[in-house]
């Protein structure tokens, strides 16, 4: 008995179109994640901005921040970047050993750059 075998080739152009691709009905979540990760760098802009502001009120160099949090100067510098590297929490727990109080850390989050 003869049998036909048949290979699966790519959906055509046409076919995409009408539903033969998943990737045509699927919501496009990079751009609520674009939005989402440029807040994210917002509130770390905010948070690292009022670090250096009240590391320079105490007139304290990143080498005596640093001591204070057990960390190096690099970091500290790092840190008043807002690198990617350094998370939300170290900045919060930097802001905290810098004697800022909730309501400072609240504000320096709520602000918008502008």
């Amino acid at each position: 008995m003869w049998m036909s075998i048949r290979s699966k080739a790519a959906p055509s152009p046409a076919q995409s179109k009408e539903g033969g691709s998943k990737s045509s009905t699927m919501p496009r979540q990079p751009v609520q994640a674009d939005a989402s990760e440029a807040e994210l760098m917002e509130i770390k802009l905010g948070l690292a901005r009022r670090l250096r502001e009240l590391r320079a009120q105490h007139s304290w160099t990143q080498a005596d921040l640093a001591a204070r949090l057990g960390s190096s100067q690099s970091r500290v510098a790092k840190m008043e970047a807002a690198d990617s590297t350094v998370s939300v929490d170290l900045l919060v727990r930097s802001l905290l050993t810098a004697r800022a109080d909730r309501k400072d850390v609240g504000r320096a989050v709520g602000l918008r750059r502008r």
